[in-house]
């Protein structure tokens, strides 16, 4: 049984972007196959620009493959899909009739040890994954951040080494999602650009760089128009990429209705902003796994946002590529440039000189001494700034210090927005 290569997961975004359509993708996984082919079925028939999503479960994600293969073998319930566990001939055979040049599907993981993942992917005939050797270490293990290093860089190789004719590999990098809420635009812009630079150096040449939307339209419309002119000046010209949203990854509105507006409002902003893709979020989220129904509920109403959201005139003038995000994402990504010719090295002192740093992120090659706020317009700004090469502009000397009911009130923000 063989399943058709997924024939560019890049070239069908930047293709659908072209034609003026915004791409939507849920974040989708279920432990049995019949039920994450019904998914992506489900997925593909959607009303709007779909792509697929086969996200990985928990076992999987952390190398317990003991563990999912025993849940697989007793019929447990699973919160993903458990690649290796099934194996590459029963994706194959799960994938067959589905994926296709119509449709690709990316796989999304969680692994700051990905090499078994990312051979079985490939040995699946899929081609498309994300994460990176920050962003998907940091936020999610307590693996040192010199071997993420390694193991990343082991698997944009392997991953690389897997194009062909009619194939371009492609990854996308979460480094614009750490830790999904509280961590200023800048930093997640720099995360980002300097992600995909790593990825770039170990022979990718296919690749799509994230943002997850904040607290602010505004500074998140000017984070974008950051990311999109610091990727044109960093990036090798060789290598082809687009921009992808997340709807708030943090704490969901409780409501159904201040759930849709939250999603309304993202794909609003990806189409106004300019971002290829969006990974959307259900009106389910502040409370279970979504449905299948309401994966696809969420991608229509997300693409028929979308679709409602260009204007007929002249729109609206472009949000500032060089304003304050611009300024300090592009501080980062120079200082850490710096620091060594191979980014994986840079990227390991950058984290040990606290020249990046992540609030609130509790792994120990994180130092811990940045923090934020949101100040009284609603936007993310730095509280303290530690080691970061920022402008002198960049932190509010005069932010009082995070008490524990002011951090849940920030938690709590865009939920209260939403739901009032």
């Amino acid at each position: 049984m063989t399943a058709p290569a997924d024939h560019d997961f890049g070239s069908f975004v930047t293709t659908a972007r072209s034609r003026g359509r915004l791409v939507v993708q849920p974040r989708m996984g279920f432990g049995s196959r019949a039920r994450m082919r019904v998914g992506l079925e489900r997925t593909r028939q959607a009303e709007g620009v779909t792509v697929g999503t086969i996200t990985l479960d928990s076992y999987t994600r952390v190398g317990d493959f003991a563990a999912a293969r025993a849940a697989v073998a007793q019929n447990l319930p699973l919160n993903g899909y458990p690649l290796l566990a099934h194996g590459a001939e029963a994706t194959r055979a799960l994938l067959d009739g589905v994926q296709d040049e119509t449709f690709p599907v990316q796989v999304r993981h969680g692994s700051a040890r990905p090499q078994a993942l990312f051979a079985e992917l490939i040995a699946a005939g899929l081609h498309a994954t994300e994460g990176g050797p920050v962003s998907y270490c940091l936020p999610y293990s307590r693996t040192p951040l010199r071997e993420s290093v390694r193991h990343w860089a082991e698997s944009c190789e392997l991953l690389a080494a897997a194009g062909g004719p009619d194939t371009q590999p492609h990854l996308e990098s979460f480094g614009g999602c750490m830790l999904g809420q509280l961590c200023p635009p800048s930093l997640l812009v720099a995360l980002s650009v300097l992600e995909g630079l790593f990825f770039a150096q170990h022979g990718l040449r296919c690749i799509s760089l994230s943002y997850a939307q904040q607290t602010s339209a505004e500074q998140d419309a000017e984070a974008l128009a950051a990311l999109h002119r610091l990727a044109a000046e960093e990036l090798p010209h060789d290598v082809r990429w687009h921009s992808v949203l997340y709807a708030y990854m943090g704490l969901y509105p409780g409501t159904v209705r201040g759930a849709q507006r939250l999603l309304e409002s993202a794909a609003r902003l990806a189409v106004q902003a300019g971002a290829a893709r969006l990974i959307v979020k259900t009106a389910a989220e502040a409370h279970r796994i979504p449905t299948i129904a309401e994966n696809v509920a969420a991608l229509e109403l997300a693409a028929h946002t979308a679709e409602h959201s260009r204007p007929e005139g002249p729109g609206p003038p472009p949000a500032e590529a060089d304003g304050t995000v611009y300024a300090e994402a592009r501080a980062l990504v120079h200082a850490v440039r710096e620091l060594h010719p191979d980014l994986g090295t840079a990227l390991v002192r950058a984290f040990d000189r606290g020249l990046l740093d992540v609030p609130f992120c509790l792994h120990p090659d994180n130092r811990g001494r940045t923090r934020s706020l949101i100040d009284p317009r609603g936007r993310l700004r730095w509280s303290a700034t530690g080691d970061l090469p920022l402008p002198r502009t960049a932190g509010l000397p005069d932010a009082a210090t995070m008490t524990a009911a002011g951090l849940l009130d920030s938690l709590t923000f865009v939920r209260r927005a939403y739901d009032s």
